[in-house]
């Protein structure tokens, strides 16, 4: 009986809605991992990717500074202060996102100059642990989006490599084709182990990897 007559009912109250949204709805409605993440208090389903993430690869154990690039809604950082609750955590993203106790965050763009030397000003010192779930906002052109989106991976490894304490770790949506090569091979020289992953929470017909980058080099 679950859902049955009330699914459709919502769907039929908004005359608006495009098909594609539509359909976008009627996939959330039907999520296990969106109705466990209201049942559960986590801002997003995304919570459950770095919990399955960190199952795999102990990240968050004993870290004690974390940047979460692209924070919002804030999922990512609700795991960090639950597993970490004694760990220092600032997040930032270009859209607002509600506040969250224990975390400082920026609405601002990675992508200002003052954006690396605000963070780390907040953070009190270098980070041993950078997670990164930005994606560029999609045109429709899965190679223009691929490329955008990988633009900011970059972007993130770049500052990664450049603050991260030695013995750090990176984490980084990429998509369908893992790492861009030249990437892969930058965080092969300052990481001792780089690896790829699609946790159990990223849907079958997501294009969405994460890239494991853990024992900087420094």
């Amino acid at each position: 009986m679950r859902g049955k007559g009330k699914e459709p009912e919502r769907l039929r109250k908004s005359g608006k809605r495009t098909a594609s949204s539509a359909r976008w709805l009627q996939r959330q409605l039907a999520d296990p991992y969106v109705q466990k993440a209201k049942a559960q208090g986590w801002r997003s389903r995304a919570a459950f990717k770095l919990i399955e993430i960190d199952e795999k690869f102990a990240l968050l154990k004993g870290a004690r500074r974390v940047v979460d690039l692209g924070i919002t809604p804030g999922g990512w950082s609700q795991v960090v202060r639950k597993q970490s609750p004694k760990a220092a955590v600032v997040g930032i993203d270009i859209l607002p996102t509600d506040p969250i106790e224990g975390v400082t965050i920026f609405e601002m763009d990675f992508l200002a100059d003052e954006a690396p030397a605000a963070l780390i000003g907040a953070l009190g010192g270098q980070p041993d642990l950078v997670l990164s779930d930005m994606a560029a906002n999609t045109t429709g052109h899965k190679q223009t989006d691929h490329l955008r989106t990988m633009g900011l991976v970059e972007l993130a490894a770049h500052f990664a490599i450049q603050e991260l304490v030695p013995g750090g770790a990176f984490v980084a949506k990429v998509l369908a084709g893992g790492t861009d090569t030249e990437l892969l091979a930058l965080l092969k020289q300052h990481f001792s182990s780089v690896k790829h992953a699609k946790p159990p929470a990223s849907r079958k017909d997501s294009s969405e990897w994460y890239v494991i980058a853990q024992g900087f080099k420094g």
